[in-house]
């Protein structure tokens, strides 16, 4: 809770309790509840008076601050102090409620600028010189050692390794590189010394390019506007000229009539048309939805994504991490001449020392205590895989290259997943298919988009084209995208956001860096909380803390229950304010219709909006 929070709490508490105290204390002259009355007023409601005389002098005169402020003043001309100050309390309370709910709005992106490589080491003057990058041009050769990130895109001349590429395609298996191959800037190298050929400025890098993209996609998203705001523009002139209508006109025209009486009339008018009823449930409402989504673990930043969730047509995913756990595991053991169990503790064995991904899945696949003295003469063959002794047999362990280059006859099978190939003693001993693992929640997650009503679903992603149409046909999506860069993404997504209905949303959901700009671009990014990236995070409107997709659909399902409840409660407020500004203007209603019509309707749609804070039934 911020400081203007705990000053917002404060105030109220304060007001609240003089308030109370001038309606229970009983003075001989009532001149002194009255002082009461006005104390609390000022404390609740200065900061109204003050905001809607500085609009009056920017020339914004219409809006709820100048009707709030002629609406509770009316209220203590007619002597209905406690009726201003509840009416003002009621206000504040609905405004510390939209301001918590949106206090976990868009933040900075600076985390962002982790990717952005420090330095490069540049070869000048026949030695290694230590430059930033933006000093470095087009053909001149650059040295990346092993755990640095690539400064620049490039081909590499000289050298091979494993990539970490996650920064940029957001999938999690090191891809491996060597002579003449593309590298782009922001990826990690892993193993290997590699000098590459620079192809690109700093300025026009990949990295770069993200960063663009997420400003400017920030840029271009809509911002909805608050509806009680368009409604007063309206709403707050006609009733004001009215009331000033009904002051004074009457006594003019009609014989009889006293200008005390009308006068009455139109402070009551005033007090009715106060629209506290929609100032404060509506913003409830919201409340009520955000804090209910919170409940289920996921994060709305603002009202305004609340209710364009409700508006979603069209829901595309990335696929590593979001739709799949990100984590690699043992798919399957092929052995040749010896058990399952022996191959896979093997394997472990011989990567003991290793840190790639796959070495951890195999580790953590054979589930036991590895004896640290049984490995020796460990190797790790760049691009290839590793050798090692294991208990006195020679092992190795890795792609189809490696079992090539000594000589060794495998076996392959047809697979989506990767194959590592196991020799021992220079004899194929079978292999190990390694994979990531679907969501189990995601099993049934676009059936059950689509009684949401989505009417499309999409996957995007950085993954080989075989995968990626594996996934997509076994969860059922109507289209995938494989092999994309971020800006292939952004590309995608607007060519989506073409597709919908005027009135609907492209959502987006995704996790990683790569995935930053996307979520930024499309009219709902939902980033995915508890292994997602910060700079995802941050770029998104939306965010899942468990990172369990399927919250998708209760979230979309949360936001129609919102928007029923909100207009259910806005056809009921205007309705009844109609009706007893009519009667009022007549003569017919007396101030406690005016005060049901206000304070009455208020509580009425406040019980209304707190059946949000249930969240959604579970089928």
């Amino acid at each position: 809770m911020n400081s203007k929070q705990q000053r917002m709490i404060l105030k109220i508490t304060l007001s609240g309790i003089i308030m109370l105290l001038g309606m229970t204390l009983s003075f001989q002259d009532f001149f002194y509840n009255q002082i009461l009355f006005i104390i609390a007023y000022m404390i609740i409601g200065y900061d109204i008076i003050i905001k809607s005389c500085k609009n009056i002098l920017g020339g914004k005169v219409f809006d709820e601050n100048f009707l709030m402020t002629i609406a509770t003043i009316g209220a203590m001309l007619i002597k209905e102090y406690n009726e201003a100050v509840a009416v003002m309390l009621f206000y504040q309370i609905g405004e510390l409620f939209q301001s918590y709910a949106v206090r976990e709005s868009r933040k900075s992106i600076t985390n962002l600028m982790n990717i952005r490589p420090d330095y490069a080491n540049v070869y000048r003057k026949n030695k290694w010189l230590k430059v930033n990058p933006n000093e470095v041009d087009i053909n001149e050769t650059i040295l990346v050692k092993p755990g640095e990130k690539i400064p620049l895109d490039g081909i590499i001349i000289k050298g091979s390794s494993k990539l970490n590429t996650m920064a940029l395609t957001g999938e999690s298996l090191p891809q491996s590189v060597s002579i003449n191959d593309t590298v782009l800037n922001g990826c990690i190298n892993l193993e290997g010394i590699l000098e590459i050929k620079v192809t690109t400025e700093f300025s026009e890098s990949t990295v770069m390019k993200i960063l663009e993209l997420v400003e400017n996609a920030t840029n271009r998203k809509s911002k909805s506007e608050n509806f009680i705001s368009k409604f007063a523009r309206l709403y707050t002139p006609i009733v004001v000229i009215l009331a000033i209508s009904l002051a004074i006109i009457p006594p003019l025209l009609f014989s009889g009539a006293t200008f005390s009486s009308w006068l009455y009339r139109a402070l009551s008018f005033l007090v009715v048309s106060c629209p506290c009823a929609l100032v404060i449930s509506i913003p409830l409402s919201f409340f009520g939805g955000l804090g209910a989504a919170s409940k289920m673990g996921i994060l709305i930043k603002g009202s305004n994504y609340l209710e364009a969730l409700s508006k979603t047509e069209i829901v595309v995913c990335d696929k590593t991490g979001t739709l799949t756990e990100g984590e690699f595991k043992v798919q399957e053991i092929q052995e040749v001449n010896m058990k399952k169990d022996e191959l896979l503790k093997t394997a472990a064995y011989a990567e003991y020392f290793s840190n790639h991904p796959i070495a951890f899945s195999l580790k953590k696949a054979y589930g036991k205590e590895i004896e640290e003295d049984k490995t020796k003469d460990f190797k790790e063959l760049s691009g290839k895989g590793i050798s090692a002794i294991v208990s006195n047999h020679n092992v190795l362990i890795g792609n189809e290259k490696l079992m090539q280059e000594f000589s060794i006859e495998i076996e392959k099978k047809k697979t989506t997943n990767t194959q590592i190939f196991v020799a021992i003693d220079h004899v194929f001993s079978g292999s190990i298919i390694i994979g990531d693992t679907i969501k189990q929640s995601v099993l049934d997650f676009t059936e059950n988009l689509k009684h949401q009503g989505i009417k499309k679903t999409v996957i995007l992603t950085g993954d080989e084209e075989n995968i990626s149409k594996k996934i997509s046909s076994f969860l059922k999506f109507d289209e995938y995208h494989a092999k994309l860069l971020p800006q292939d993404k952004v590309a995608w997504i607007e060519n989506l956001i073409t597709q919908k209905s005027s009135n609907g949303n492209v959502l987006f959901l995704g996790d990683g860096v790569n995935d930053a700009p996307v979520l930024a671009r499309s009219d709902i990014g939902c980033a995915m909380g508890g292994l997602g990236s910060d700079a995802a995070i941050e770029s998104s409107d939306i965010v899942i803390m468990n990172d369990d997709p399927s919250k998708l659909v209760d979230a979309i399902k949360l936001s129609k229950k919102t928007m029923k409840i909100v207009k259910e409660n806005i056809i009921f407020a205007i309705s009844v304010k109609i009706i007893v500004l009519i009667l009022s203007a007549l003569g017919l209603a007396s101030m406690w219709w005016a005060v049901f019509a206000d304070v009455g309707v208020s509580v009425i749609s406040i019980i209304n909006a707190l059946r949000i804070l249930k969240g959604v039934k579970k089928k």
